[in-house]
Formats: structure tokens, C-alpha cells, sequence
């Protein structure tokens, strides 16, 4: 009889791999509705993921789709937590460029801050 296929809790997993910061976190994505393991939706964070399983769930506001590689043994560099799965998600929309980005004026001065405080001219009518 084969080895059977090594297995992880999905929340761990997603911990080790660094998609979110906190098992806790984790648990919450999972408990979320949109999260999908093989096009099955998956509710518990104790549902076991290994080697060739495809996750597929929203995560800042974008859609994340990755194949999971290997099982981690544990939470490591970010660079170790690359290695642990493929990402097979959408590339981001372009920005909107048509909308300028808003540029702040920084800190008033002395000579802003007493315009600012000045009574408009017509308020005393």
C-alpha cells in the first residue's frame, strides 16, 4: 500500500506560506464566504490541503488563486514561503490613470494658518 499524501490544516498552511500575518487571521479568511479548495467551498480551518490542491479566495479586494507546492514544516523566511506554492491569480487591473493622484500641500505655515483663522471678508455683513 502507497504512503498516503501529506497533509496540513489549511489554516497552517496559509500561515506558513505567509498569505496572512496570524493562524487567527487565517481562520477568518477560511470562515469567510469565497474561499475554495478544488472549486469546493471550504468553511473550517481544519480542512487538510496538500501537494497539487488549488486554493482560490478574495484577499485585498483582489482575487488570489495559488497551487500549493509543499507542505511547509514550519513559518519561515519569506523567501521559503515562495517556494511553497504556485500563484496562478489574475494579474492586478492596471491603476487608472485618467484620475490624477491627489498631491498634498503639506504642513501650513504661520501666514496659512492666519488666513485660516481670518474671518471671511463678507461674514460680517
Amino acid at each position: 500500500m502507497s504512503d498516503p499524501r501529506p497533509t496540513i490544516r489549511l489554516d497552517k498552511w496559509l500561515w506558513h506560506a505567509r498569505i496572512v500575518k496570524t493562524r487567527s487571521l487565517a481562520a477568518k479568511l477560511i470562515a469567510s464566504p469565497g474561499m475554495r479548495v478544488n472549486s469546493t467551498p471550504i468553511t473550517k480551518p481544519a480542512y487538510a490541503v496538500g501537494p497539487g490542491d488549488v486554493l482560490a479566495f478574495a484577499l485585498d479586494a483582489r482575487v488570489r488563486v495559488l497551487r500549493v507546492i509543499m507542505i511547509g514544516e514550519r513559518r519561515g523566511p519569506a523567501s521559503e514561503a515562495q517556494t511553497l506554492y504556485e500563484d496562478l491569480s489574475p494579474p492586478p487591473p492596471p491603476p487608472d490613470l485618467s484620475r490624477p493622484t491627489p498631491v498634498a500641500g503639506g504642513r501650513p505655515d504661520k501666514r496659512d494658518r492666519r488666513r485660516f483663522a481670518a474671518p471671511a471678508p463678507d461674514a460680517l455683513d
